[in-house]
């Protein structure tokens, strides 16, 4: 399975946090747009179904970043050199 690059994953969740902020202080219909897209697009990049399994996956992802163990590629290697680089 690819896995996010933890950059891509750090920048939806601060586009995530953005948009949560901006819907609370103005709810309307574009703000509520922004969050949904932003939210669509994190569970899709984490390959969860909630939003909230989203930012718990994501946490994990950049834990393990940080530690340096890097999830098993298809192969079943450490290192896992299939990344996905999603513009966002």
């Amino acid at each position: 399975m690819l896995e996010p690059h933890p950059k891509v994953v750090r920048t939806l969740l601060a586009r995530y946090a953005e948009a949560r902020f901006a819907h609370a202080h103005a709810e309307d219909a574009r703000t509520a747009r922004v969050l949904a897209d932003v939210a669509y697009t994190l569970c899709v990049t984490t390959g969860t179904a909630t939003v909230e399994d989203a930012i718990t996956a994501a946490d994990v992802l950049l834990e393990r970043s940080r530690s340096g163990h890097a999830a098993p590629d298809d192969n079943g290697a450490a290192g896992g050199r299939a990344r996905a680089d999603l513009a966002a």
